[in-house]
């Protein structure tokens, strides 16, 4: 009936043999059966779904089971319709029809999506560089007019600085982000939690100076070593070590401990004298572009996208961010990780 229409088709008669032929070819639907030789359709339709490239395959049970249970079965077990035998010809060829439309839209909006991702990573990527050098040749002017104490000069440059920092802050988290929504494969291994923190303060040193801020830093000899991609972890504490910069007003303190958690795991603690959070910040702080009460207070650039990016990572580890906090007692960020075996 369906070949007669101008589908093309491929038979199976038992449910090792259509899992055969699926290896060959991806279809773009399929009809199947319950009682069948060897396998049912309820294990057949299971087995499908665990294939990364037959997921969205729509697959419409043909049977003449018609106990209830075994409808909801099959919707359970991954597919999108079920029709009973005898069945209404213009009913199921309607069916059918329906669901590689919906199939084929589905396709389109990924390849859509697909498409956007990679010219938007392209564009971001292109202006991370220019940016770049626009950051440095701004400094380098900023730095040869504060010399010459040209207030005119130094007040342009300093605006172009700015400028190039929040666009560069803002790119540079874009591409975290996608990063994270493609969820890149984490390359684990035993990293130390102590390590990476002891870095990432050593290159906030500067901005922590210019702020008249303190480091006071504790790391426990009884920090276990994290099971961790180093580069994630090492965006994860970099963006919480920042943000302490950033919304501790001057003259403050940043204390930075590691060590091991009660549950065993490795803990990293970063606590601040800043504005803390407010009952609507918890609730939004680990969302995307969702700007919070606390605003950074020597004018640093703010994306509202560092803590989605941080939780995500975290979490992708295995371990767990979250935050202590109460509105004018400033904040306490502790990221734990599992320990590497």
């Amino acid at each position: 009936m369906l070949g007669q229409l101008g589908f093309e088709i491929a038979l199976a008669t038992s449910g090792e043999q259509a899992l055969r032929r699926l290896a060959d070819q991806a279809p773009d639907l399929i009809l199947l059966d319950v009682v069948m030789p060897d396998l049912d359709g309820f294990e057949v339709c299971r087995r499908i779904r665990t294939l990364p490239e037959l997921q969205s395959v729509p697959i419409i049970f043909l049977s003449a089971a018609t106990d209830k249970t075994f409808i909801v079965r099959a919707l359970e077990t991954g597919a999108v319709d079920y029709v009973t035998k005898p069945f209404h010809q213009a009913e199921l060829i309607s069916r059918v029809r329906t669901h590689l439309a919906l199939k084929q839209a589905r396709d389109s909006l990924r390849k859509l999506a697909e498409d956007k991702d990679e010219l938007l990573g392209i564009l971001a990527h292109d202006l991370k560089s220019h940016l770049g050098g626009m950051q440095m040749s701004a400094q380098l002017v900023f730095d040869r007019a504060s010399r010459l104490a040209d207030s005119r000069l130094t007040g342009m440059s300093a605006n172009i600085l700015y400028s190039s920092e929040k666009m560069l802050s803002f790119v540079k988290e874009f591409l975290a982000n996608a990063a994270a929504d493609r969820c890149f494969q984490f390359d684990l291994e035993a990293v130390s939690l102590t390590e990476e923190t002891s870095t990432t303060i050593a290159r906030y040193a500067e901005a922590a100076r210019r702020k008249d801020l303190t480091f006071h830093y504790d790391f426990s000899a009884d920090t276990p070593k994290v099971l961790a991609d180093r580069v994630a972890l090492g965006q994860v504490i970099d963006n919480l070590v920042s943000n302490a910069v950033k919304f501790s007003p001057p003259k403050k303190s940043i204390w930075i401990e590691t060590g091991r958690g009660p549950d065993g795991r490795a803990e990293c603690c970063i606590r601040d004298e800043g504005p803390g959070f407010t009952p609507k910040d918890h609730a939004n702080m680990f969302l995307r572009y969702r700007r919070l009460s606390a605003l950074p207070t020597g004018g640093e650039p703010s994306t509202g996208l560092g803590l989605s990016i941080a939780k995500r990572h975290a979490e992708a580890m295995g371990g767990q961010l979250r935050c202590v906090s109460e509105f004018g007692h400033g904040a306490v960020f502790i990221l734990a990780l599992p320990p590497a075996p």
